[in-house]
């Protein structure tokens, strides 16, 4: 076993405390049709099946908060969490389901805001937040707290969502995440709740990334009003600035081997970047270990120490100089910051000590903004690691997200 790929990969899951200790499990009978059913324009977000994982106080959510080390809303109140299945496309456009986590307050009941929370980057359908603990459910939870609605979609793929996930594809990024908010809509009514329309989005790493996608979606959706966007420590610009970084070695070799081991499978699968695996990695064996069944462990002791043990040298050379489907790829990743429409502030954080995203990232996002004519800034938090950018910057969007809700 790699112990330090290990513990790398461990951290990169962000992951919290159990639940098991502060619930009241309960499940809501499924509902709609089965997920072979065929998606229309309304069907997308209905809800195949609602599960009730938590019902907590305000004095359990704090705990598991606090414990989870986590920001601890002022005041604040229980929350319902609940996993939930709903019918989304996939990325042919074809129907299909994704899973997600979808949090309630318990005393706000009406007119609530939205916040959506894209989690970090995950290899593995078991550690998404409608199956397992961590950041795709204590953000909800955190947010539910403070009085909002709070969601984290799972993405395609991932929890229980079918098939492979489509790692940094940032159209199912967006259609997964908006879909999931018409179910949050669905299952607020169910429970009484009324969703105002407001959202507002954040999301960590991958999630990051995936905030943005979200949020430049929805300046064209009718059903919502975009209030603001706060994405933390994001790859916004793979061609510019992360493989850059990787390739002039300023990023830590175990995370960054594994970054590109799964965005090179994913891509592949998108965008054909290879017939055989042999023509990208030195161990054809890497691509298995992306099937979304593996686990930290598996992969950890599956890949080699650094990014030039996993890849050969000629494709090295072509991620240094991308073309053709290299190209596209990067150019469909690195999108997502740009031809947003003046109105909507956005807040970038992330921190310069960061060797797992290149803080380069957010600086060619708020150059994106900024060209559009976005109000957009970037807090820079400091010569820290990747896990801690997300702690230091968690509790300025919970405060910034309060503050606008209050007007």
């Amino acid at each position: 076993m790699k112990t330090s790929m290990k513990t790398r990969l461990l951290a990169l899951a962000c992951a919290g405390l159990v639940l098991a200790t502060a619930t009241a499990p309960a499940a809501l009978a499924a509902t709609g049709a089965p997920a072979a059913h065929t998606v229309t324009i309304d069907d997308r977000g209905s809800i195949v099946s609602a599960n009730l994982l938590a019902r907590l106080s305000a004095e359990q959510v704090t705990a598991y908060l606090t414990g989870a080390k986590f920001p601890v809303p002022a005041r604040p109140q229980g929350a319902d969490l609940y996993a939930v299945v709903y019918r989304t496309i996939g990325v042919d456009g074809t129907p299909t389901t994704a899973s997600g986590v979808v949090a309630l307050p318990a005393r706000s009941r009406k007119g609530l805001w939205t916040v959506s929370y894209g989690h970090g980057t995950l290899p593995t359908k078991a550690g998404a937040g409608s199956v397992a603990d961590g950041d795709g459910r204590a953000v909800p939870l955190m947010f539910a707290a403070a009085g909002f609605a709070g969601v984290a979609p799972d993405y395609l793929g991932l929890g229980t969502g079918p098939g492979f996930h489509p790692y940094m594809d940032a159209a199912t990024e967006a259609s997964a995440s908006a879909d999931l908010l018409r179910a949050a809509g669905e299952l607020a009514r169910r429970q009484g709740r009324t969703l105002s329309g407001d959202v507002l989005v954040t999301g960590f790493s991958q999630g990051g990334h995936a905030a943005m996608a979200l949020g430049k979606s929805l300046r064209d959706d009718p059903e919502y009003r975009l209030r603001a966007a706060a994405p933390i420590a994001g790859p916004y610009h793979v061609r510019r600035a992360e493989l850059p970084a990787l390739l002039a070695g300023r990023l830590d070799p175990h995370s960054a081997t594994f970054y590109l081991a799964y965005w090179t499978v994913s891509m592949n699968r998108l965008h054909h970047f290879y017939d055989s695996p042999s023509e990208v990695f030195r161990d054809p064996g890497v691509e298995k270990l992306f099937d979304g069944h593996h686990s930290f462990d598996q992969i950890a002791a599956g890949l080699p120490a650094t990014p030039r043990d996993l890849v050969t040298a000629a494709y090295l050379e072509r991620i240094a100089k991308p073309s053709g489907a290299v190209l596209r790829a990067t150019e469909a990743n690195d999108a997502t910051c740009a031809g947003w429409r003046a109105g909507v502030p956005v807040r970038l954080f992330a921190g310069r000590g960061d060797k797992d995203v290149a803080i380069a990232n957010s600086r060619l996002c708020l150059r994106d903004l900024r060209v559009s004519g976005v109000k957009a800034s970037l807090t820079d938090v400091g010569d820290v690691d990747h896990m801690t950018s997300a702690s230091r910057s968690l509790p300025q969007v919970l405060d910034w997200f309060t503050g606008l809700r209050r007007g």
